[in-house]
């Protein structure tokens, strides 16, 4: 193969690996063994014609097109997809740690600035609140701009927010580490959108679930760490205010140097895109011109599919309850349990760890069985479960069961969250992947917002009990949401060859009939040229 320097190497030397092809199973309707030939008619199955010879108009279109179809439609795995998804994997731990950081140690934090436990929930809901109304702005960068200035703006201002926090480092100084916050909650917004769209854009489909679920599994290892790391570094020392500042100085120095060498190992290791597409889905989409597509189109067309707007507010609803219950996590431990901060950080931890083990694991399922809708709703069910028997455990005094019935909830909570962004990607294609995963995020802040608050109340108000009631509620709603959803699995149809004429893009009847005549035609090369004619006469 051609290297991108221009040198033939090997191809057991190269930096690139042939992506493994899904078979093709039938083309445009035709059944494998049959074809468009005479006017429409499908030949025999199983007979033994050999394909057809190109006929000139065709070899005319192929060459205005670019070459050989088998060459325009290569796909190939590579090597750097590795680097790609780790580096983005540990950014995106920094940013969650950052975002957790303050809110498992609210009593501590609030003492030191002395402020309220409301105004330390704040420093976590700002994640929330900057998110919303810079979504589509972001979205709209990462569509016309790509991946690599995303990742750039993502890394860069995680490390800023850093820094920033250094200089907050003594009492009353609240408004500059809200403000600080408030830079790492920007950085967010470039970061939680980009796990589908790695994903997509340098995974093959045989692995494209699991890089999603590693690239999610980054963010959720870093609230892992968020739980377990600041009660360690910063001891609740209410009589020494300096040896407190001085604990906190030394995470808040960590960290800013740790995502300071993130911030250059991305601009090291992140490209726009690999040099050969990973799937035939990509291919498909890689062959349309940079002018048929419209973000704002694309937005309409979003919301115009129904399947997602139901995985729009279900996602949002479980995403939302997963953040509520972290960000008040520290208060409804010490409410049964006081004095059990540390305890309280490796409960988290524990919710947090069993939730990296179920994206894993939901990710491979994924791969192997494409079962996207099944899968959701199980998982949400049990994730239902999972919430009520932590509410009803919780006050019974024994440390041991809170752990145990809180690693079940995380297993199903936090491992829901790999599964709606690729059910999204795939009832929406050919839609940006980055479009229709930063939509479910927004759905995800605004109800983590509301859930937070309200759980809030309701937990200083009443009892932990309460809140969490609140929460399953909600999350009972989302189950029959759920359940509704259609399961049109439109990314995995193209990647196994199979597309008709009654199934549309999102995008509309333009992509349909752009596919048709071109990609289509390249895509069933090898079946038979006379695809070409039936596709012409049938449209």
């Amino acid at each position: 193969m051609v290297e991108d320097g221009g040198e033939e190497e090997a191809e057991g030397e190269s930096g690139e690996m042939p992506a493994a092809a899904a078979p093709l199973q039938r083309c445009n309707g035709f059944l494998p063994g049959k074809e468009a030939a005479g006017g429409g008619r499908a030949a025999p199955a199983g007979g033994g014609e050999q394909p057809a010879p190109a006929a000139p108009e065709a070899e005319a279109m192929l060459a205005a097109g670019g070459g050989r179809p088998e060459a325009r439609l290569e796909t190939r795995l590579s090597r750097r997809r590795l680097a790609v998804l780790a580096v983005f994997s540990c950014y995106s731990l920094v940013n969650a740690f950052q975002w957790i950081q303050y809110s498992i140690l609210s009593n501590v934090f609030a003492g030191f600035y002395g402020v309220s436990f409301t105004e330390i929930d704040w420093l976590s809901m700002v994640y929330m609140v900057a998110y919303v109304p810079l979504i589509l702005p972001a979205t709209w960068l990462l569509d016309a701009r790509g991946l690599r200035l995303t990742a750039l703006l993502g890394a860069g201002l995680n490390a800023l927010g850093a820094w920033l926090k250094c200089g907050s480092l003594a009492p009353r100084r609240y408004p500059l580490t809200l403000a600080a916050q408030a830079v790492c909650a920007v950085a967010q917004v470039f970061i939680l959108g980009l796990p589908s769209r790695i994903a997509s854009v340098w995974f093959g489909p045989t692995e494209v679930s699991t890089a999603c679920a590693v690239a999610v599994l980054g963010n959720q290892l870093g609230t892992a760490i968020g739980f377990l790391l600041p009660p360690v570094l910063v001891p609740n020392t209410p009589n020494d205010i300096d040896l407190m500042a001085h604990n906190i100085g030394i995470m808040f120095y960590g960290t800013a140097i740790v995502s300071t060498l993130l911030f250059f190992l991305t601009g090291v290791v992140f490209e726009e895109k690999p040099k050969y597409p990973p799937s035939h889905s990509q291919a498909v989409l890689q062959t349309k011109p940079p002018e048929d597509y419209s973000y704002k189109q694309s937005i309409i067309n979003l919301f115009k599919n129904i399947p997602f707007i139901l995985l729009l507010i279900s996602y949002g609803i479980m995403t939302g309850a997963f953040y509520s219950v972290s960000t008040l996590l520290n208060q409804m431990i010490v409410t049964h349990y006081a004095g059990e901060e540390v305890n309280a950080g490796r409960i988290g931890l524990t919710l947090v760890v069993a939730g990296m083990v179920g994206s894993i694991i939901c990710g491979l399922w994924l791969d192997y069985t494409k079962t996207y809708k099944q899968t959701t709703l199980i998982v949400y069910i049990l994730s239902f479960i999972g919430l009520l028997v932590f509410t009803f455990t919780l006050d019974l005094g024994y440390l041991i069961v809170v752990f145990v019935t809180g690693g079940v909830l995380g297993f199903f909570m936090t491992g829901y969250l790999p599964l709606g962004f690729e059910f999204a990607v795939e009832i929406t294609y050919p839609e940006s992947e980055g479009t229709s995963s930063g939509l479910l995020n927004a759905s995800a802040q605004i109800f983590g917002i509301v859930f937070t608050l309200v759980q809030g109340k309701l937990t200083t108000d009443y009892s932990p009990r309460a809140g969490n009631i609140f929460l399953c509620a909600w999350i009972f709603v989302g189950i029959i949401l759920t359940a509704l959803i259609k399961s049109d699995l439109r990314r995995h149809n193209v990647n196994s060859g199979i597309m008709n004429l009654d199934v549309k893009a999102v995008s509309g009847d333009s992509f349909t009939m752009t596919i048709l005549p071109t990609q289509m035609l390249d895509f069933y090369w090898h079946n038979s040229i006379s695809c070409k004619r039936g596709i012409d006469k049938i449209l």
